[in-house]
Parts: C-alpha cells; sequence; structure tokens
C-alpha cells in the first residue's frame, strides 16, 4: 500500500522520475497506435483512379461483364473478344490503379487475337470497399475466372494472367490453385501482404521507425484475422510446376525487385525473369509502354499461343 500511495503522490525523487517515465511510455504507446491506426485507414482505403471512359466509342469491341462477389456485391469488367475459342488474359491492375488505365495494354494483347479482360478490385477503380492487399482480391479473381469460363466463346481450360505489384500478388495466389491458368506475367510481385503494408509505410516517411512498421502491420493484420494461417506465396510455388511464368524485376523499385528475385530462384520451371529501369506500367512514358507491352505480348505468344486448343483424337472401337 505504502508503495501505490508514493506512485499517486510521489515524493521521493526516484518516484518522480518513475512517473514521468511510465507517463511518457503511456502517450508514446497512445501516439504510436494512433498513427498506425491512421496508416492502417490510408492504406486500407487507397486513392480511387477511374478515369471517365466511353465502351461505345473505344475500339476492340468491348462488352460489359458483371459477376457477384460474395460479401464484396457487384463487379463489372470489360471483356474484349480475340480469336473464338482462344486463350483469355486477365489483366490485374495495382494498388491504386484501375483497370483504364491499362486499356494499351488490353489493346497490345487483343491484336494479337487474344481474349482480354479488365476489372476493378474492391476499394478501386467505382468499388467501395477495402482492400486486403491480395487476399480476397485472389477470391475476386477466381470468380471472374469463373465467370468467363462459363462462356462459349472462349477456350475455358486456357488462361493467362497479368498483374502489377497488388494484381501480381492476387494473380499468383490464383494460380497456385487453379490449374485453368496456364501462363502468367508477374511484376514485382510481393510474398506476403505485410510485406506491401511496409512499403505503405515508407511511402508515409515513417518507415526508418521499426515500431511503427510493426504497429502498422499488427493493425493490418487484426483486420484480416481471418487470413493470419494464410502460408506465403513462395511457400505454395511447386504448385506452378509446369505454368510458364515471368518475373519482371523493376530496378527503381528495390524492395519489391529484391521480392520478386526470390520468388524467381524459387519457382519451378518454366521460368523467365525480365529486368527494366521503371516500374509501374501506369506511370511509364510512352517508348517504355510499347517497349513493356512488346515484352508481355512476346511472353504469352510463346507460352500460350492464341490458337485454338485441338481435340484430342478419339480411340475408335
Amino acid at each position: 500500500m505504502q508503495i501505490l500511495s508514493e506512485l499517486r503522490y510521489p515524493s521521493r525523487w526516484y518516484t518522480k522520475l518513475l512517473t514521468i517515465v511510465l507517463a511518457l511510455a503511456f502517450f508514446a504507446v497512445l501516439a504510436t497506435s494512433a498513427i498506425a491506426g491512421f496508416l492502417v485507414y490510408r492504406i486500407v482505403k487507397p486513392q480511387r483512379s477511374a478515369p471517365e471512359i466511353s465502351m461505345a466509342s473505344f475500339p476492340g469491341r468491348p462488352e460489359a461483364v458483371v459477376f457477384q462477389v460474395p460479401e464484396l456485391g457487384r463487379r463489372e469488367g470489360w471483356f474484349f473478344p480475340g480469336l473464338r475459342q482462344a486463350p483469355t488474359i486477365v489483366l490485374c491492375h495495382g494498388y491504386e490503379s484501375s483497370r483504364g488505365e491499362l486499356l494499351t495494354l488490353v489493346s497490345a494483347l487483343q491484336d494479337h487475337q487474344y481474349n482480354v479482360f479488365v476489372f476493378d478490385f474492391a476499394a478501386h477503380g467505382a468499388n467501395a470497399g477495402i482492400t486486403t492487399l491480395g487476399y480476397r482480391e485472389a477470391d475476386e479473381l477466381r470468380i471472374a475466372v469463373d465467370t468467363l469460363a462459363a462462356r462459349d466463346d472462349l477456350d475455358p481450360t486456357r488462361f493467362g494472367l497479368w498483374g502489377y505489384n497488388l494484381g501480381a500478388y492476387a494473380a499468383l495466389r490464383e494460380a497456385e490453385g487453379d490449374k485453368r491458368i496456364r501462363a502468367l506475367a508477374l511484376d514485382s510481385v510481393y510474398d506476403d501482404p505485410e510485406q506491401m503494408v511496409k512499403l505503405g509505410v515508407e511511402q508515409n516517411g515513417l518507415g526508418r521507425f521499426s515500431v511503427m512498421v510493426r504497429s502498422t502491420q499488427i493493425g493490418f493484420g487484426y483486420l484480416n484475422n481471418v487470413h493470419r494461417h494464410d502460408p506465403t506465396l513462395s511457400s505454395r510455388l511447386a504448385a506452378l510446376n509446369g505454368v510458364s511464368t515471368l518475373f519482371i524485376q523493376a530496378l527503381d523499385d528495390p524492395e519489391l525487385a529484391g521480392i520478386t528475385r526470390q520468388m524467381f530462384l524459387q519457382a519451378p520451371e518454366p521460368r523467365e525473369q525480365a529486368i527494366i529501369a521503371h516500374g509501374n506500367f501506369v506511370g511509364l512514358s510512352d517508348d517504355e509502354k510499347r517497349e513493356y507491352e512488346n515484352r508481355v505480348v512476346s511472353f504469352f505468344l510463346l507460352r500460350l499461343p492464341p490458337t485454338i486448343a485441338k481435340p484430342l483424337p478419339q480411340t475408335l472401337h
């Protein structure tokens, strides 16, 4: 009781000092938690980018395709038809981007007779909600592929996926459990969404404070508690055996480039890598975009040709 009384009404110098230290620690924890909470909110509610585009005037005869995602609601994507019964390439936009910013890449692929599909993830484009940095986005992608596979004008067994950071994570997560995915182009992929959270903290200028990074990751993990036991993507790369995979590393994003390279080294064959000076397709110059498009199109032409799959010969009895 004497100790408690001394802490409540300190009279000695050392108890006064201890009280000050405890008070400072309390307010430091409180401030850290408040800032981390704000950062988590900023990360899961990114600024949305949805340029106004009239599909009626856009070349390529796009068609709106609507599908429903449980608990997330309605999604609308744009389907650009290619050769009938040819494979389909699904483009997965990056964090703080949208489908409308990928239309030149869509055109480059459609010009080579691919069917191409683009849509917006949760909290991007016109969609409300929050982003899970890949956990639930992979579910959105799977339902999109299921919806497309039900069509009669494309090959339901041959899909290719392209994605950038968030989109690359969702694409790889989906491909590891879906045999319909035959080719992958992964630009600046990460292994675990907490790595993307760390980048988000760094972009806000607080990356050098490890306690802030960890606090924000804990807050993000709390929001996505249902996925707390999900394995990292690299632990399941063996599932890609036989799936052609292109790993694209951008030198101006060294942290994601390093993660992408490590995943390339762990991935099974057939695999290849491309090292480029600048990442983020949306922000590239016109010349860089053309070079990038040529690299991606060449990969798919070689690994997933836009030809009609030949039926297996039937055995005569």
